[in-house]
């Protein structure tokens, strides 16, 4: 059994107005759901963190659809500073969207990544990539079963990941791509914290039905 912990529909920009963006996010009410994508230029990528901080134990699962490639989109989770307490707190660095600070800073956080089309080697050999950080601990990889906007062709595909303690899974569309248990030898493990999506520009990208579920 699990319980209802935070519910977004992210059916507009209204339904992020209280999260906190770091770079040029651009959030737009699309026909279907929310629409993000990069408000700079090509190297320009951005985090829009959740305002809620969850515990240990969370289901967090939403719709993604590309609508424009190339690009690649993320979940971090679990992201909490490495000193204890908040990534918002005083004694953690500013960040603005650059991936360094995010994967080798102050913060330490789980990161799965999946459509991952942003540079050519990506779009030649298609996976989900499982990181831990600070580190940039590559720890768990599984297959990518999304398809080119061309071919998904505004469909939406239904995203999943577990984090149970030091078990962490994740599936699109109820297909398990990777399981994975923390066994502290890359550092102290992710527990309770953040979520946030992350986009590489200039993917553009359609999202709708956040949930996060306590386990």
């Amino acid at each position: 059994m699990s319980d209802l912990r935070y519910a977004n529909p992210l059916a507009s920009a209204a339904d992020v107005a209280d999260w906190i963006g770091e770079g040029p996010v651009s959030a737009a009410q699309g026909d279907d759901g929310l629409v993000l994508s990069s408000a700079g230029g090509p190297d320009d990528h951005w985090t829009l963190w959740c305002p809620e901080t969850f515990g240990d134990r969370i289901r967090v699962t939403w719709e993604f659809s590309p609508r424009g490639e190339p690009g690649l989109a993320m979940l971090f989770f679990g992201a909490a500073s490495v000193v204890g307490g908040g990534i918002f707190d005083a004694d953690t660095a500013p960040r603005d969207g650059a991936y360094p600070q995010y994967h080798s800073g102050d913060i330490r956080t789980l990161h799965v990544s999946y459509f991952r089309r942003r540079w050519e080697d990506e779009r030649a050999f298609h996976t989900c990539n499982l990181r831990k950080s600070p580190g940039f601990h590559l720890v768990a990889q599984g297959a990518d079963p999304l398809p080119p906007v061309v071919d998904a062709r505004d469909a939406f595909y239904r995203i999943e990941v577990v984090k149970d303690g030091a078990h962490v899974s994740f599936a699109i569309d109820d297909l398990p791509l990777f399981a994975w248990a923390d066994d502290e030898s890359t550092g102290p493990r992710v527990r309770e914290g953040r979520i946030g999506f992350r986009q590489m520009s200039p993917l553009v990208a359609c999202y709708r039905n956040l949930e996060v579920h306590s386990l």
